[in-house]
């Protein structure tokens, strides 16, 4: 980071182990305020082919460290995150709006990832195939090479985390561009990883707005694997670049995902972790749980005990550490607020409005939102909001509740409440999505659990071992003896 003529902070690029600076720049505005808090240097293709540039360079050797030595750097930086988790997390809640507690333990699962793979990398084994005795046949599991990873705005650091640590675990050199709003961490991750002993060109990160940086990232030919966090709509984009050069894509986009809570559930339980999730970084979350699908039996029960938590919600800037901060911006705000005006014939039984704590009017706060009675064929219904709304629809059989919890384009997460333990394992196994919970909901940071989604959700699988198999490819060799 360095100071522009005028004095204001500049976040620039981090590549081949150097801060790059740009032309031209562009305000990082901080949601709780309004105000600019700095300038961001706006790369775009001559700082993307030369990030890429020196990640292939790097990954010559890189690829040829032992996964003991790789281990160890990936362990270091670990604990250098460790060690800075308050600075990170003023830096992550300044830029996203967040509560200052939750951006701890965004630093905190960022840490886990690196330390996760910094163990499994050192297990991670090819096979032996026993095809005829006089054949030696094995396989080895190794890097694609350069990786492009352009990640969301909502969960900068443990995006960061999941892409980087798993693609320079199994021996690839990355190349990652954060979101427009929240660039800040990125780059002082990619110099942790500087200082822990990785080799320069190893992580660059290259700042920039998406329709530019993020753009000439996805098309250039040096990039051998994309992986991308953020909507559908971006999502189809960047897979058609892959595509075009014939390299494999991972795509984690929209969720809709649903709570079915079923009339003999734990209803204090459910409605408590209900409000929970779509609190949690304002329900800016593609895996926030922003459908309630509730028995009639206990629908009247679920909303009074969901709106009373929301009554008692504190709204405020996330350095401040509420219970729910601002959005990403004025633009995700008037986003949200026309999805609940949209909402015709539904009763707001809470919520529904613009917030202004303490005054502040420049800000992007939402109140915390519950609409009952929502058609499952609303675009409420259908549509990610990205905001703290729960829409909410009852439902008489366990066959309706499916086709309602399926009755979307996205399969990401869901979750099944339930005292049944037959129900819970046949409507786990009915309802489309690459995780489904029963008595509960997310998983912390989930390091450990293969996560992605079906259809409009996107594809592939990050996180725990899976994840390992997307920054490789499989050769098989055989020895005639």
């Amino acid at each position: 980071m360095t100071e522009s003529r005028a004095g204001e902070r500049v976040t620039e690029s981090f590549i081949d182990g150097k801060s790059v600076s740009s032309a031209a720049t562009y305000p990082n505005i901080d949601p709780s305020t309004g105000a600019a808090i700095g300038d961001v240097a706006r790369s775009g293709g001559d700082e993307i082919d030369q990030a890429v540039t020196a990640a292939r360079r790097a990954q010559r050797e890189w690829r040829a460290t032992t996964p003991e030595q790789r281990s160890g750097l990936l362990s270091r930086l670990a604990g250098l995150i460790d060690g800075e988790t308050e600075a990170l997390a003023r830096l992550e809640s300044e830029d996203s709006g967040k509560p200052l507690s939750q951006a701890r333990n965004d630093a905190r699962v960022c840490a886990r990832y690196f330390r996760f793979y910094s163990h499994v990398i050192e297990s991670y084994y090819g096979l032996s195939i026993p095809l005829r005795p006089d054949l030696h046949v094995y396989t080895r599991r190794e890097p694609l090479g350069v990786t492009g990873h352009i990640v969301a705005w909502n969960y900068p650091m443990q995006l960061f985390g999941r892409a980087v640590a798993a693609a320079v675990a199994t021996g690839n050199c990355a190349v990652l561009k954060p979101a427009d709003e929240t660039p800040r961490t990125a780059v002082r991750l990619a110099r942790l990883a500087a200082e822990a002993g990785l080799p320069p060109g190893v992580v660059n990160v290259v700042t920039g707005l998406g329709p530019e940086a993020g753009a000439a990232l996805a098309a250039h030919p040096g990039v051998d694997h994309l992986s991308f966090v953020g909507s559908t709509e971006v999502g189809t984009l960047i897979a058609g670049a892959a595509a075009r050069r014939v390299v494999p894509a991972t795509l984690e986009l929209g969720g809709k995902s649903a709570h079915l809570v079923f009339g003999d559930a734990d209803v204090e339980r459910a409605a408590t972790t209900a409000a929970s999730a779509i609190l949690q970084n304002a329900g800016q979350t593609c895996s926030a749980g922003s459908r309630l699908l509730v028995d009639e039996r206990v629908h009247e029960e679920m909303l009074q005990r969901i709106a009373d938590r929301f009554a008692t919600v504190s709204i405020g800037p996330g350095v401040t550490d509420p219970d729910l901060g601002p959005l990403v911006s004025r633009k995700q705000q008037d986003r949200v607020r026309g999805y609940v005006e949209s909402a015709t014939g539904a009763d707001i039984v809470c919520g529904g409005t613009v917030a202004e704590p303490d005054g502040i009017t420049d800000g992007a706060y939402f109140t915390p939102t519950l609409i009952d009675g929502v058609d499952p064929a609303a675009r409420i219904a259908q549509e990610e909001i990205f905001g703290p709304v729960i829409t909410v629809t009852p439902f008489s059989t366990e066959e309706e509740a499916v086709a309602l919890a399926n009755g979307t384009d996205y399969a990401l997460i869901g979750a099944v409440w339930t005292r049944d333990l037959g129900r819970a394992h046949r409507v786990a196994a009915q309802v489309d999505g690459g995780q489904i919970f029963v008595n509960t909901y997310g998983a912390g940071g989930g390091v450990e659990l293969p996560f992605g989604g079906f259809r409009k959700s996107g594809y592939g699988r990050e996180k725990g071992i899976e994840a390992l198999d997307a920054y490789t490819a499989t050769k098989t060799i055989v020895v005639q003896l």
